[in-house]
């Protein structure tokens, strides 16, 4: 009866230092897959794909461009110049969409002005520009102005959006309406809330750039153009 408890003791003993083993094995192994998770980062969210394109910034002469979509897109920015001989005046597909954007702007009730700043030469973006840095000095004026050469305006795609208070929009309920019905008629608010380092400019809730048949696409991302289409964006590099 001794020998055979002695039989079982010896047995349990053995099977306890097997379990002990596989639990060291498998906690091992788990610290290995959560450190492995960690360094994929996959810890908590699936692996986020990237949703941003990378095209090929082209230097057309008078201006930059890209490949969009369906159509060339123009690129104007604090690192692609315009040159100060380009000088298209308002686009006539675009001026003819936001003609319309305002009358539905107004139709709904918002009191927009037919009124709008569209184009400007190299020449009024000079003195507009300096007159900024007059007032509130370079740095400032940088962050909500564009040196000549450097403004959408001057492409003819861009459209400041004005109240008949004379002001820019900015009221809530008119800003949201552009930022959900903009895209209808080819535009996207370009300078948008949270983008500045991007863009390099603070947020705009009137300034509408037309980009054509892709505007729903982009958008729907929530993105920049230059996260978007991934070119480079930000401040200048002086």
């Amino acid at each position: 009866m001794k020998k055979r408890y002695l039989v079982l003791t010896a047995l349990l003993a053995l099977s306890l230092a097997a379990c002990s083993q596989e639990k060291a094995k498998n906690e091992d192994g788990a610290a290995k897959t959560e450190q492995t998770a960690k360094a994929d980062g996959t810890v908590g969210n699936k692996t986020q794909e990237a949703t941003q394109k990378k095209v090929e910034v082209v230097n057309k002469g008078d201006y930059y461009s890209i490949q969009g979509k369906y159509d060339e897109i123009i690129v104007a920015n604090k690192h692609y110049p315009l040159s100060k001989d380009y000088n298209p005046g308002e686009n006539p597909t675009a001026k003819a969409e936001l003609v319309k954007l305002i009358k539905a702007m107004q139709e709904v009730g918002f009191p927009i002005s037919d009124q709008y700043s569209g184009f400007r030469s190299y020449e009024t973006q000079t003195k507009l520009y300096q007159d900024y840095v007059n007032k509130d000095g370079k740095a400032a004026a940088d962050r909500y102005s564009a040196r000549p050469g450097y403004s959408e305006h001057q492409t003819g795609l861009a459209f400041d959006v004005i109240g008949t208070n004379g002001d820019l929009v900015t009221e809530e309920k008119a800003a949201q309406w552009l930022l959900d019905h903009a895209a209808d008629y080819g535009f996207v608010v370009r300078y948008l809330k949270g983008k500045e380092k991007e863009t390099g400019y603070m947020a705009e809730e009137w300034h509408l750039r037309y980009v054509g048949k892709e505007a729903k696409e982009i958008a729907a991302s929530g993105l920049s153009l230059e996260e978007y289409y991934g070119f480079e964006g930000g401040d200048y590099v002086d």
